[in-house]
């Protein structure tokens, strides 16, 4: 059934994973990047320094939260290490940027990343043009989402009503607070059909696929 979005004024979207796909090895590699620095600055094994990486991401909602928090790591040293990873595998998609363009109203990238990350990515993926705004981890003075204050504050910088916004992210509780706020929420993903949240409006593979389904 296609979803009623006439309502819909501003189109806000995740970056990593929802503007690409899984299978863009970006997010891995990163990864990747991110446990070896977080070994080196622990002095941690591996498999354990691993863990720690994720523990942080759960508790924190990033890695860089976490190793603030509780290592007094310098962001912009973490980020500009775990960001450098070879874009190879990343391509542009021209049918999703045909349909992302296509969308009536204003259009809005909303990524725990920074902004290094996000403009070398859109640039890649040729969206640059097709955003009229960008709120990245700076924006945020580091706080990521899922944190409330971090989607005021995207919602203050861009001038956002949620009720007439539609929040696409890979991450089921990145969506929790945008669902609270009144957002439309879309989870995007292979694993997007298994999720029972009720705070998740609509579901689909790929961003690609929901977007397919408005025409």
């Amino acid at each position: 059934m296609r979803p009623d979005l006439a309502h819909i004024t501003t189109w806000l979207f995740d970056l990593d994973h929802t503007l690409y796909p899984f299978e863009a090895n970006v997010m891995s590699l990163v990864e990747q990047r991110m446990s070896a620095f977080v070994a080196r600055e622990t002095g941690l094994p591996p498999e354990e320094a691993f863990q720690l990486q994720k523990r942080y991401l759960n508790e924190h909602g990033t890695t860089l939260a976490g190793l603030m928090a509780h290592h007094n790591v310098e962001p912009r040293r973490f980020l500009d290490e775990v960001h450098d990873v070879p874009l190879d595998d990343l391509h542009p998609d021209p049918e999703l940027n045909a349909l992302i363009a296509a969308l009536p109203g204003r259009k809005v990238v909303f990524t725990n990343g920074d902004e290094k990350h996000a403009v070398r990515l859109l640039k890649k993926l040729e969206m640059t043009e097709l955003f009229d705004g960008l709120f990245h981890l700076e924006h945020a003075n580091y706080v990521p989402k899922p944190n409330l204050v971090t989607f005021e504050l995207m919602m203050a910088a861009h001038l956002v009503s949620p009720r007439d916004t539609i929040f696409f992210e890979d991450s089921p509780r990145n969506l929790k607070p945008a669902h609270g706020l009144g957002m439309t929420t879309v989870l995007v993903g292979p694993h997007a059909a298994a999720n029972l949240d009720t705070f998740v409006d609509h579901r689909s593979p790929s961003l690609k696929a929901f977007l397919s389904t408005l025409n």
